[in-house]
Formats: structure tokens, sequence, C-alpha cells
């Protein structure tokens, strides 16, 4: 990735390599051996809504959740999926009415994850349609609105943006951790989605989870999965419970043990290299008339215990002065990132991933520093 970033500039896709280094000191802790007669079946457990979940995978979510306190599980069904990206998608398939005589609006306040536009409407579906911002949204028909909290891209909390009824809400979730922004209450939402590749920065397992009141759509969503790739991966699942049981572990250990096994757990890992970064970035800015970065208001964390200001996964770097295109401008410095455009704002601004590895992110930093308008 070094060499790459040397000829391409920093990496942009929020690829969370920022986490091997912690999951190397952990050595032997998270691995598993699968033997070759082990996860041949299609099921998990018949008697699951969600049949294809693996029972231990269902037991670490509930854990973890109820260890770092973000996310209520009593009363919830959860969907196992291949990645948060195929939950939405069965969200969206489970929400929208199959008789309805126009697709279902779905919206998203801007600046919205980049990706839901096209993850919406790449299959040309009849159930549903991309609707654009949900601040602007005026129609007066049933929609489907998505709440990013902490936001992809900008990293604030959010909540519902469009002021009538008739909407149906789904929570994504994925940056509601202690590294990325204060744990203030559990999430009791009637659908929420997370993801192992930005809990603990397992990207490539490709797995992730939904928490559903309702059975109904549950059971709509595990169709969908069941018709796009016949359930999901156990292997993967089987991976991503041990990984899910070592970070609770961490957690518990070092809360209510003086044993050395932990010297830190993975939240207060993750949220030191964080605010590291975090600082390391503002300095830069800081000193620069050509940039800016959002504040972020403290609060406090049920989680660490203390108040914090939000540490979040991306930066939403804006360009100043006469500054129009900010991606193009950084492209020009080899710095790779991606502009407002893409998630429905004004090309003053540009995302840029936080959780790169620790040379590229210095290496980023140098670049940055000698940008001059």
């Amino acid at each position: 990735m070094a060499s790459q970033i040397s000829k391409r500039g920093f990496n942009n896709s929020g690829d969370p390599t920022m986490y091997e280094k912690y999951w190397k000191q952990m050595g032997e802790r998270t691995t598993i051996v699968i033997p070759g007669w082990q996860s041949m079946s299609y099921f998990s457990d018949v008697k699951n809504l969600c049949w294809f979940l693996e029972p231990e995978f269902g037991k670490q979510v509930v854990r973890l959740h109820k260890v770092v306190g973000n996310a209520e599980t009593d009363g919830r069904h959860i969907v196992v999926g291949t990645g948060s990206s195929q939950l939405y998608l069965a969200a969206l398939f489970a929400l929208s009415p199959a008789n309805a005589s126009q697709p279902m609006s779905v919206v998203s306040a801007a600046p919205y994850y980049s990706s839901y536009p096209s993850m919406t409407d790449c299959l040309k579906s009849g159930l549903y349609k991309w609707a654009g911002d949900a601040r602007s949204f005026n129609q007066d028909s049933p929609y489907i609105e998505l709440v990013t909290s902490p936001n992809n891209p900008d990293g604030f909390v959010r909540h519902s943006m469009v002021n009538k009824t008739g909407g149906t809400l789904i929570h994504d979730l994925a940056y509601y951790w202690p590294q990325y922004t204060p744990i203030s209450s559990p999430a009791d939402n009637d659908l929420t989605l997370f993801t192992v590749s930005k809990t603990t920065g397992h990207a490539g397992t490709r797995i992730g989870w939904a928490l559903v009141k309702d059975p109904q759509v549950a059971r709509k969503m595990t169709k969908f999965i069941e018709l796009n790739t016949i359930g999901v991966s156990k292997d993967s699942q089987l991976r991503a419970a041990k990984v899910l049981k070592v970070v609770a572990d961490s957690c518990e250990k070092t809360r209510t043990s003086s044993s050395s096994e932990y010297n830190e757990s993975f939240f207060q890992f993750s949220y030191r290299v964080m605010d590291q970064r975090w600082q390391q970035l503002r300095e830069v800015v800081n000193s620069s008339s050509v940039f800016s970065l959002p504040d972020f208001p403290p609060d406090f964390c049920h989680y660490h215990g203390q108040v914090l200001e939000p540490r979040p996964a991306f930066a939403w770097l804006k360009c100043e002065r006469e500054l129009q295109d900010c991606e193009s401008f950084l492209r020009g410095h080899k710095l790779l990132t991606r502009g407002g455009r893409h998630f429905g704002v004004e090309p003053k601004h540009v995302r840029i991933s936080m959780l790169d590895r620790d040379d590229n992110f210095r290496l980023f930093l140098k670049r940055l520093s000698m940008v001059q308008p």
C-alpha cells in the first residue's frame, strides 16, 4: 500500500487497516481452526427466524452490545448479512410494498454516504428508487429515510430530517462505537445496521448484522438474503464471532481485573489512536489558511466513563478561499480524496479516511502540510 500511495496518493476508500497493529498484538487469540467437515450444511439454526445465523455469532453480537451499551438487543431479531451493504438492500426489499403503484422513495440528508444512491438504483428496482436529500424531500407519498449516525462523511450525530408522516427509518450505526463517538445511550430503533468492518477493522470478513424489531421485516430480510446468496458464509461468521469475543473479553477484563492479559481494551487502544490522529490533523490544518475542519461538541461517554470529543472515521475537509474543487486540487498534490459531489453537496468539501496504516497516515499529513494555495 505504501508504494501504491507514493504513486497514486492517499487512500480514500476507508479501508480500516489502522487496526492491523492491535490485532497483531493479540497474537493467536483470534485464531480459529475449522475442520473440513464443519460448516458444510446451508443451515445454522432451523429454529431461528434467520436460519443461516451462526448461534455463536449471534451470542457474541448481543454480548458486545451489552458490554459497550450502544444498542438495545432485547426484543430484536438478528439478521446477519454479507456486510451491511447486503443488509441495506435486504431492508429496502423488506420495507417496500410489493404491490405499490410506484417505487418507494429512499432519502438521506446530505452529505450522505456516497454509495447509497448507486446501491439503491443499481438494479433499477420497481420497489424503490433514490430520491435524494431528505431535507428537500416534499413528496406526498410513503418513503424510507436512511439515518447514518455518526454520519459518513462528516462525523456528526444525526436524526431523522423529513418532517412528515408516512416514513420508515433505517438507522445505519456503523460508526456508533466508542473509538469514534461518545456512547450517550443504547440505540433503540426499529431497524439498525452494524458492520464488523468498522467495529473491529475486519472489512475483508464481509459480515454485518441488523437488529430488527418487527419479525415480519426480519423474515423478509432473511428471504432477500436467501434469494441473493442462499445465506451468509459460516466460516466468516465463526471468524467474526471469535473477533467480537476477544473485543468483549478485552473490555470486561480491563474493567474488572488486574490481569496483564490485556494492557488496554480494544476500544481504549482505538480511541487513543484516533485521538492522536485527529490532534495531528488539526495541527496541520490550523497552521494552514487553505483548509478547515468541523468542530464536534464533546459529550459524556458511558463506555469510557468521561466526557470526550468525537473522533470520526473520516475527516470532512473544506477548501477555503477561491478553491472550488477540493478533490481535484488535492489530487494535484498526490492526495486522493472523495469530493463533495459524491455525497450530494458542493465540491469544496472532501472526505479523508482516518483509518489507514500509520506510515500512510504520516505520509498524508506530510503532504497535506506542504500544500500551498
